[in-house]
């Protein structure tokens, strides 16, 4: 497992939460939470197409914030390998998500990076 206290994991638990906040509470966002609602219609169209089995509006939405910021850093911000992105969403995955949220993740993220 990574190193939870690790600033970038840390920022990216930040992130997912006002990703998933933001969907529901519509509160005040930090800039790069922003970004990535920028970007929503494309992420969702990037997401939909890997996740062919499930419409984008029944996809549990912290797995889709998950996504969101996952498919937004293997696209726009390109920073990090894209392996390293896909560990980070899993390990996301595990920590917020349900049981099967790793595993979805992990196959719609391997099916776009393809």
């Amino acid at each position: 497992m990574k190193n939870p206290l690790d600033p970038r994991h840390q920022k990216r638990q930040r992130l997912i939460q006002e990703i998933f906040e933001e969907e529901f509470h519509h509160q005040s966002i930090s800039k790069n939470a922003k970004a990535i609602f920028a970007q929503k219609k494309t992420l969702d169209e990037k997401i939909a197409s890997a996740a062919t089995e499930f419409p984008v509006e029944k996809i549990n939405k912290v797995d889709l914030a998950i996504l969101r910021l996952a498919v937004y850093e293997l696209l726009f911000e390109k920073k990090e390998p894209p392996k390293v992105v896909v560990d980070e969403a899993i390990e996301l995955a595990k920590e917020f998500g349900g049981e099967s949220s790793s595993g979805f993740i992990n196959g719609a993220l391997g099916k776009l990076i393809q």
